[in-house]
């Protein structure tokens, strides 16, 4: 007795249903793999700098970059020693942080204030205010630096943290201005009308129902504002007369004099400017890219 098996045939379209899986899953292997490769090149190539720099600031002397296959051999933390106990390193943190945060709570408060009222009130001129704001934005420093410094003068507030803070405030305003009208445009009219409803005043509803929805935004504008002025050097060298007064980049300036350059002490003092930096980035770091898309939806 015998039996025979029937192969049943399989269709053209089953086969092809079978297949197509496999081939999409290894095209989306094959392009995860390209992308990822990508990122972690990408990655790579951005903290190389970063990481050369706290390489030289390991070397003991200051022509070391010129060599620094022999960093390894005498690596140290003098730089960072000599920087904290014989520099005024804590005197220019402390000058930064007054400017910086000064700057940031009033850049961000008048920016607020005035993108709110372009965004929400009609005013004769509300249009050609915002194109004005860009105008100032036009003009380079070296323009700026003489009938600023003689305006400082004439209301005694050269070397002072208050005339530099405002001159900051000039610089990151207008763009940060600009960003939150965006920003504020894309939240709903109607809320500021329940806001009158309840009885709430234009600026009771500003700093109780709108603000609360603008956190990305104020993120954004606070640390474009905290940069301004974290890292800006003509105005604070020539603003800044007293030693004592110097922000970080100023500061960092000390270490070149006229003959050479203790790149060491250099690198070193960059590496320790760098950590205010990065922790103000984590805290404001949830909200920027937010911020930064939706303010760019409307103009």
């Amino acid at each position: 007795m015998t039996t025979t098996t029937v192969e049943t045939p399989v269709s053209e379209q089953d086969s092809m249903t079978t297949a197509t899986p496999r081939k999409a899953g290894r095209r989306g292997l094959g392009t995860s793999l390209v992308s990822h490769g990508i990122l972690i090149v990408a990655s790579l190539i951005a903290l190389f700098p970063v990481a050369w720099l706290v390489f030289l600031s390991l070397g003991p002397d200051k022509d070391d970059y010129l060599h620094p296959g022999g960093i390894w051999s005498k690596m140290t933390l003098d730089n960072y020693s000599f920087v904290l106990q014989e520099t005024e390193f804590f005197d220019w943190m402390t000058s930064t942080l007054i400017v910086t945060l000064g700057t940031t709570f009033i850049g961000v408060i008048i920016s607020a204030t005035t993108g709110y009222a372009v965004s929400r009130m009609r005013f004769p001129g509300y249009k050609k205010f915002m194109w004005v704001l860009l105008v100032t934005q036009m003009f380079p420093v070296a323009v700026l630096m003489v009938p600023m410094y003689q305006i400082l003068s004439e209301v005694q507030l050269i070397d002072t943290y208050l005339g530099l803070i405002l001159v900051y405030c000039s610089t990151s305003v207008p763009y940060c201005a600009w960003l939150m009208k965006g920003y504020f445009d894309t939240i709903p009219f109607e809320i500021d009308e329940a806001g009158r409803v309840d009885g709430l005043s234009p600026f009771g509803t500003f700093a109780r129902l709108i603000l609360p929805l603008a956190k990305p935004g104020l993120a954004v504008a606070a640390f474009y504002s905290f940069i301004t002025a974290f890292g800006e050097v003509a105005f604070a060298s020539t603003f800044m007369l007293s030693d004592t007064k110097y922000t970080f980049a100023v500061g960092l300036q000390t270490f070149v004099s006229e003959h050479d350059a203790q790149r060491n002490l250099m690198a070193a003092t960059a590496v320790l400017i760098a950590i205010p930096v990065s922790a103000f980035f984590y805290f404001v770091q949830r909200n920027l890219v937010t911020g930064l898309t939706a303010g760019g939806t409307k103009g």
